[in-house]
């Protein structure tokens, strides 16, 4: 798992390629990114992920979303619409920061 943070927006990568035990990782150290925005980044899993093991992320974004921070997830070739809508799924990292920005602009004016 890679770590990258730049200012308020900590980017995760799965780097072993094991879906799974990536998510048990991001969930067990959850309480160490809980004060940034995450992007949980999945562009290395090409076409291998399902619609199920996405909605696995689902407790841990309406717990972020709860305390007032994004939690995007960058996958590319996917079927945006099959998810909830409050689900952030986005298909590139750019588009995960454009993504935060615009919540952080939205919170600060109060939305």
């Amino acid at each position: 798992m890679k770590v990258d943070q730049k200012e308020h927006t900590i980017t995760i990568k799965d780097t072993q390629g094991d879906f799974t035990s990536f998510l048990n990782k991001v969930t067990d150290q959850y309480k160490s990114f809980e004060n940034h925005n995450i992007i949980i980044d999945l562009l290395g899993y090409r076409n291998e992920l399902e619609v199920d093991d996405l909605k696995l992320f689902l407790p841990l974004s309406k717990q972020h979303k709860k305390a007032k921070k994004s939690f995007v997830v960058v996958v590319s070739d996917f079927d945006y619409n099959a998810l909830p809508e409050k689900f952030t799924i986005v298909p590139s990292l750019l588009e995960a920061h454009d993504i935060i920005e615009m919540e952080e602009i939205e919170r600060d004016l109060g939305f």
